[in-house]
């Protein structure tokens, strides 16, 4: 495999490992069901400025988000409208611990921040599906 090869492999799998933490999020928080991510939230939130109701309403949609962006990612569909939604999300995300001082999380989402901006940095030169990684293209 070329060098070229390997940069596509390694940004792939990149995007991949990003994809499955994502729909893990996602995914786990959906099983739960019935809203028990939102209702944590809620309680997780009370401290802050935030009200309730908006909490809540984030919470539940938060879980659907995170799997479609897992789901896209792992796959490679729209993957730069992906990325910049990740992007977007991360500073909502980022509100929310900082609101509450977790400054442990929001170092984490930092780098979060980062892996969005430079998968998306690198996009157009080495994104690939997966047949062309696989065949080493």
């Amino acid at each position: 495999m070329s060098n070229e090869g390997e940069r596509r492999l390694a940004y792939v799998l990149l995007r991949a490992a990003m994809g499955m933490d994502f729909l893990g999020h996602g995914a786990i928080r959906l099983l739960h069901g019935d809203g028990a991510f939102a209702a944590g939230m809620v309680k997780q939130m009370a401290d802050t400025p935030l009200p309730a109701g908006f909490v809540h309403g984030f919470g539940v949609v938060l879980p659907v988000i995170e799997l479609t962006i897992g789901v896209a990612l792992l796959t490679g569909l729209m993957t730069r409208w992906v990325l910049v939604a990740g992007s977007l999300l991360m500073p909502a995300l980022m509100l929310g611990v900082t609101l509450r001082q977790d400054w442990a999380t929001a170092g984490t989402q930092l780098i979060y921040c980062l892996l969005f901006s430079l998968l998306l940095f690198l996009r157009g030169e080495y994104d690939a599906g997966w047949p062309s990684v696989l065949r080493g293209r």
